[in-house]
């Protein structure tokens, strides 16, 4: 075992591209839970955004037409849910699961030609000088366009929900729907736009494992991605800022154990591979000990159906 091979330098860089995809579909989620929508086929739709940006990137050889393309193709089938579950009223929870199923399998059938292909290279953004500054420039200064955006839309999804009027009615809307109806304002449209806006971020972080964290096509390479991305939205109470520290939190324990096995560490493979998962269940449980607060942050119309003649 040989700790001094890991370098924490490269560490926090890596935590930073790991923690990007499940950023971005935690944020994506938050807005459409704030809209009073509990969409569980987060898994679903970043596989579908994997294997659809990877696919267009392939075939393009243009890596931003891929995320486009993720963004797009994760949003159209984020709306199918959107129609069944606010149009048609089915329930959240079961059309959410039915999403992840669904996700899965077609993005399996899609990828079976794009099996060991690589796709065209994500270009990291040139900032000049600020990459050569020691320490802070390979950790803060050396990646690509994606990071930087996600770190953006958190304070773009901060700042929409507590200062713009749009995010006051969106808030109004997951708080309580029928006295947002009953002020003339059109939840079931409001609730759609939310949910293709989680369908987009999650089909950009699913391009992103695809494109550039783990630049391949595999079946199911989101291994479980979504689901932490929906458990970090309760981790952070619903607030942007938050969820962008339960995502670096995850990604942290998520590299440190790939150089903990690097470095040779006794402690059984599996157990390391499994770890990021067990923090996660475990800060949940700790949350959880606090139900009045938790419960106090959840929007109260969260998973309800609306009625519009109500």
């Amino acid at each position: 075992m040989d700790l001094s091979a890991i370098n924490p330098v490269v560490l926090i860089a890596s935590l930073m591209v790991a923690a990007t995809p499940i950023l971005l579909a935690a944020l994506g989620e938050l807005v459409v839970e704030k809209a009073g929508v509990l969409n569980l086929g987060v898994e679903g739709m970043m596989i579908t955004g994997a294997i659809c940006g990877f696919a267009a990137a392939v075939e393009t050889g243009s890596p931003a037409i891929g995320f486009l393309a993720a963004m797009l193709g994760a949003a159209l089938l984020s709306l199918v849910f959107g129609l069944l579950t606010q149009v048609l009223m089915s329930n959240q929870v079961a059309t959410g699961l039915a999403l992840t199923l669904f996700g899965l399998g077609l993005s399996a059938l899609i990828g079976q030609r794009y099996v060991g292909l690589k796709p065209p290279a994500t270009a990291r953004l040139d900032l000049g000088p600020l990459s050569d500054i020691p320490v802070l420039g390979r950790i803060l200064f050396s990646h690509d366009l994606v990071v930087y955006l996600s770190l953006a839309l958190v304070a773009a999804v901060w700042a929409f929900l507590r200062f713009t009027r749009a995010g006051l009615i969106l808030r109004a809307v997951g708080e309580n729907h029928d006295a947002a109806h009953a002020l003339g304002y059109k939840v079931v449209r409001i609730r759609l736009a939310a949910i293709a806006f989680g369908g987009a971020c999650a089909g950009l972080g699913g391009a992103y494992l695809s494109l550039v964290r783990v630049p391949q096509w595999t079946e199911g390479m989101t291994a479980g991605a979504g689901w932490i991305a929906l458990a970090i939205v309760v981790f952070a109470s619903w607030r942007p800022t938050r969820v962008l520290l339960g995502a670096y939190l995850f990604g942290g324990v998520a590299v440190l154990q790939l150089h903990l096995q690097a470095a040779g560490v006794a402690v059984p493979v599996e157990l390391l591979s499994a770890s990021p998962y067990l923090v996660t269940i475990l800060v949940l449980v700790i949350m959880s000990a606090d139900r009045g607060r938790a419960a106090l942050n959840a929007p109260a119309s969260l998973g309800r159906v609306f009625h519009a003649s109500t």
